[in-house]
């Protein structure tokens, strides 16, 4: 076995030796339509029987994107056009300093009844924000009061910063290198990434009620990608401590 497995397995057992569970979930953001990277992933949440959080953007999106018995696949919000209205000093983002909280509501009102439209009960009042960012002052602490459950982003949360009534869980381990090769970051980078926010969780220094969140983007994974990803479901489904978890447990609790 390769040192990073190795060094991944080594953590799953410390948390097995202090009796408890490894809590992860899946997160794959921009569907759309139906692609046939898209029923790839789709198969490969069934056959490894790990539930799937779809991250759909609901401008563009299309009644048909998820058909038959997808049982383990979830819908959230990916913002509303996922395009990028940043001024200049801001890094990229849909809902910008310039543009004022009752705006962004509005916007992400019509795109929330949209997706519940098209896909019905698998669509869960959950927030993704496309480039995981919100610049807009104060439209985290109004997502409540619109009628939204959940907000998830990426990087270890903060509960001081949520909004009442709001749950966030965001993803920790992106699998995409997208400052370099724009494929797969590689497992040794990969692993890392879950291992570090696996040790923060266990140390304390991160919240150790949050779940440990893979984040995937279906639409330009190479073919290292998805070797890596069957690979995690069959070895991390082997641990007896491992419960990957779905979106409605997580923000529907």
């Amino acid at each position: 076995m390769r040192s990073s497995w190795k060094g991944f397995f080594d953590e799953l057992a410390l948390w097995r030796d202090l009796g408890r569970s490894v809590d992860f979930w899946w997160r794959d953001d921009d569907a759309t339509t139906r692609t046939a990277s898209l029923d790839r992933l789709v198969a490969l949440a069934g056959s490894a029987q790990v539930p799937l959080a779809l991250a759909v953007i609901p401008q563009d999106a299309d009644a048909d994107l998820l058909s038959g018995d997808q049982g383990a696949v979830t819908v959230l919000q990916h913002g509303v056009g996922h395009r990028n209205a940043a001024g200049p000093g801001e890094k990229k983002t849909e809902f910008a300093v310039g543009e004022s909280a009752g705006a962004a509501a509005a916007r992400l009102q019509w795109g929330r009844r949209r997706l519940q439209d098209l896909y019905g009960a698998r669509s869960l009042p959950v927030l993704v924000p496309p480039w995981n960012r919100i610049s807009q002052p104060g439209l985290v602490a109004g997502l409540a009061g619109s009628g939204y459950l959940g907000l998830s982003r990426f990087g270890p949360r903060v509960l001081a910063t949520q909004s009442p009534g709001l749950v966030q869980v965001n993803t920790h381990v992106d699998v995409i290198d997208w400052k370099g090769s724009r494929g797969f970051v590689g497992q040794d980078a990969a692993l890392k990434q879950a291992v570090t926010h696996l040790q923060a969780r266990r140390f304390g220094t991160a919240d150790t009620d949050e779940a440990t969140g893979w984040l995937t983007h279906h639409a330009v994974h190479d073919e290292p990608t998805w070797d890596f990803l069957q690979e995690l479901f069959q070895l991390a489904g082997a641990r007896s401590n491992v419960v990957w978890r779905s979106a409605t447990e997580l923000f529907l609790r």
